[in-house]
């Protein structure tokens, strides 16, 4: 069955400031590249954790219009262990927040801001009274 989940992937439009945001920003680690048959460049693969990636595509545009019912993926979400220091360190490097810093419903604090592309990102801090902290 289902071990974990490996990768999401985005196609973006520009690679370099792609990067810039998921690794100079966010932290990730840029672990290997792909190249199509031609020998073109085709996906960088960023890690997130031991055995989870994201796929960034060369060569894409984005139209997002938000809309509670299109059917597809609205986010992806981070996990941190400082909600507040994840927040200066997106506006210390000119990213602006959507959602500043809050708790949410389920007890854990949140701030969302979008990627170069305006895929919407979500951050958020874990709280032990959390569901998904006892699920």
């Amino acid at each position: 069955m289902l071990k974990g989940n490996a990768h999401v992937a985005f196609v973006v439009a520009d690679m370099d400031r792609s990067l810039h945001f998921y690794c100079d920003v966010l932290g990730l680690e840029k672990a290997f590249d792909l190249d199509d048959d031609e020998g073109n460049p085709w996906i960088n693969y960023l890690k997130v954790a031991d055995g989870q990636f994201i796929e960034l595509f060369y060569g894409g545009r984005r139209e997002y219009v938000q809309h509670p019912r299109n059917a597809g993926s609205t986010h992806i979400c981070f996990e941190v262990d400082d909600i507040f220091t994840t927040a200066d360190r997106l506006k210390r490097h000119g990213i602006k927040l959507d959602i500043e810093p809050m708790r949410g419903k389920d007890y854990n604090y949140q701030c969302w801001t979008r990627d170069p592309d305006g895929f919407p990102i979500e951050f958020m801090q874990l709280d032990p009274r959390s569901p998904q902290s006892n699920s």
